[in-house]
């Protein structure tokens, strides 16, 4: 018997020796292959191991999600939100408007020529300080002269005439009471006794007329003496000459000729357009406090004097006059400024904060808690301040309004209020 030769390999197989060749063979070797079975065996449990924990964990990650969701709707419905409130204050009893204003002269005028001729004279020019009746200009018309003289010549006349009328009348008079008593005793007609009587009525007459033309003639003087007068240009008042149109030589004609422009400015009358929800509470006495923007560090205080009593229908605004001492002249006529009005309030209205206010479909309101429940309050706002709004009607004062309510806030709901901790320093 042929002894077998068997040499292990580590690659899977073994040399063996062929009895019929005696040559040695490389023969599988069967040992891996059932090694092989049993890790694929076990690498297939251990998938299916895993597979099954993995849908286990699943399953009970799933269901603590579904708890998790059945306790926050339970807890949805049950939570009672927290709020921050602010509460309703009444406003004050005065209304603090600004305006914009211009400021004007308390006084100003337009000074023309009264009488013709020229400039012989100029005193004053643009910025300069008059007082009342002080000679701005004077006026030459020698022709006016003439003419005084002339109406003059003719009043001599008419006195002269009148004196000759009222001798002619003494005569009628006389001659008259003479013929009468002759009439009356048959030595006269009664035909003279009419001619007497008649010439005295006719020279009664011409005395009135006489008189007449003397009084026309004096008035007719009085008007050239008047005009002589206007040629002496002097200030109505006291002011400032803001504006001058004629020089030395100019000629001038009467009620024509603009010559300077005088205004008062000791007084500041500064007018204002009152908008018409406002302009109830205006009137005489009112505080006003003027500001101008070039003069940023100052205030100019003074009061309503006088309003227009009617709004203008076109911009529903009614014009008042403020009246500002301005003795050191600091303000000028003519200026651009802001006036602050102080005006008294007619009707109550209320104060909230402007974060309570909510716009939505259902138009303006704010949600008000009352005992921890939602009322939802419209509301009318009167004038918006920024950070708060004035309202007429809604709520009243002490009652508490949400801030900044949540979206899905409805009437009724049930709210707690946050209690707020108090600032610290």
């Amino acid at each position: 018997m042929t002894e077998i030769h068997v040499r292990p390999r580590n690659d899977g197989v073994e040399d063996r020796l062929d009895p019929d060749t005696d040559r040695i063979v490389a023969v599988p070797n069967a040992a891996p292959k059932r090694r092989r079975r049993y890790g694929a065996a076990l690498l297939g449990g251990g998938a299916l191991l895993l597979l099954v924990g993995g849908l286990g964990i699943g399953g009970w990650r799933h269901y603590q999600a579904e708890l998790e969701l059945a306790a926050t709707a339970q807890r949805s419905r049950t939570l009672v939100p927290e709020v921050r409130v602010d509460a309703v204050h009444a406003s004050s009893g005065k209304i603090t408007v600004s305006l914009p204003a211009t400021t004007t002269a308390f006084e100003a005028a337009n000074i023309f020529a009264r009488t013709s001729g020229y400039i012989e004279k100029r005193y004053v020019d643009i910025g300069d300080r008059v007082k009342a009746g002080a000679l701005l200009a004077d006026i030459t018309a020698p022709e006016l002269d003439h003419q005084i003289a002339q109406a003059k010549a003719t009043l001599a006349q008419n006195q002269a005439t009148l004196q000759q009328t009222q001798a002619s009348r003494e005569l009628a008079q006389v001659t008259n009471a003479r013929d009468s008593n002759l009439v009356k005793q048959g030595w006269l007609t009664l035909q003279q006794g009419d001619n007497d009587r008649l010439t005295l009525q006719a020279q009664q007459a011409a005395v009135g007329v006489a008189q007449s033309n003397i009084e026309a003639q004096q008035a007719q003087i009085r008007i050239l003496e008047q005009e002589k007068a206007y040629q002496r240009v002097v200030a109505p008042f006291d002011g400032v000459i803001t504006q001058r149109n004629i020089d030395n030589g100019s000629l001038v004609t009467s009620g024509s000729t603009f010559m300077f422009t005088l205004m008062h400015a000791d007084v500041i009358r500064t007018q204002v357009f009152v908008p018409q929800d406002e302009a109830f509470g205006v009137g005489p006495g009112v505080d006003a406090v003027v500001h101008v923007p070039e003069i940023p560090n100052r205030t100019f205080p003074g009061k309503v004097t006088r309003i227009a009593s009617a709004l203008q229908p076109g911009s529903r605004t009614l014009l008042t006059e403020i009246d500002v001492p301005n003795p050191d002249g600091a303000l000028s006529p003519g200026i651009y400024c802001t006036v602050e009005l102080f005006i008294p309030r007619k009707t109550p209205s209320m104060i909230i904060s402007a974060d309570a206010v909510v716009f939505d479909q259902n138009g303006v309101h704010v949600a008000v808690v009352e005992n921890g429940i939602v009322h939802l309050q419209k509301i009318t706002i009167a004038r918006d301040f920024g950070t708060e709004v004035e309202v007429h009607d809604g709520v009243k004062p002490g009652d508490q309004v949400i801030l900044n309510p949540m979206v899905n806030l409805a009437e009724g709901d049930k709210v707690a209020v946050r209690k707020d901790k108090p600032r610290t320093s």
